[in-house]
């Protein structure tokens, strides 16, 4: 089966291969996976979803690298996919091995309802949660955009500040198969969790907003 473009470009761009910053938009169909989405790199953006490239180039300006993130567009694009727009994230990744960590990550059941776990089921596939052996916090991978595994990480208030959320980061590494990228989405308001995912290694490839197409 032939790789989507946009899963190659996030492999690539995990690999620290980044394609051209040449102000370009690639428009390339919708991706495997429960959402499309608008990834922008630097100076080259991506608008994967089932629409006409034609369509797209009109609506943005010209000579503008930023304009696919541009909230107008954003809109624009959410209506005519007939889909609720999610935040803009910016991604974090880091390749799978099975390195020693500071927590040991056990799978756990009896979450469902969890905020969390709740929005994995929505924007992945192949879900599956674990936390540490006290259970302060859980870690959620699936797969998710284009087929890519993705982490999401909650701690539990009482917790938080102790560098547990960096630790469990630096843990879910080894949940993936050796040599595999493991994307994270943060919001970048989100300073601290921008900050574990830093700490724990990961490093920023891109920013994006998903829309989870309807069911």
């Amino acid at each position: 089966m032939q790789t989507h473009p946009l899963s190659l470009l996030l492999d690539q761009a995990a690999h620290a291969r980044f394609p051209p910053a040449d102000g370009s938009v690639e428009v390339v169909g919708s991706p495997p996976g429960p959402s499309d989405a608008v990834v922008a790199f630097s100076s080259h953006n991506v608008v994967a979803a089932s629409v006409d490239r034609a369509e797209v180039l009109a609506r943005l300006p010209t000579g503008d690298p930023g304009a696919p993130m541009h909230p107008e567009f954003l809109v624009w694009l959410g209506d005519r996919l007939r889909s609720g727009r999610g935040m803009l994230d910016l991604v974090l990744v880091r390749i799978g091995h099975p390195v020693p960590s500071a927590v040991l990550l056990a799978p756990r059941d009896g979450v469902g309802g969890h905020p969390r776990v709740e929005r994995s089921l929505r924007y992945r596939t192949e879900v599956a949660v674990f936390s540490d052996p006290e259970r302060h916090g859980i870690v959620v991978i699936g797969r998710g955009l284009a087929g890519r595994h993705e982490v999401s990480i909650d701690i539990d208030p009482a917790s938080r500040g102790r560098g547990l959320g960096r630790a469990m980061a630096a843990a879910a590494v080894t949940l993936v198969p050796e040599g595999e990228p493991l994307f994270a989405q943060v919001s970048p308001g989100n300073v601290a969790s921008v900050r574990a995912f830093l700490a724990a290694g990961y490093r920023p490839i891109c920013s994006e907003v998903l829309f989870l197409r309807p069911r």
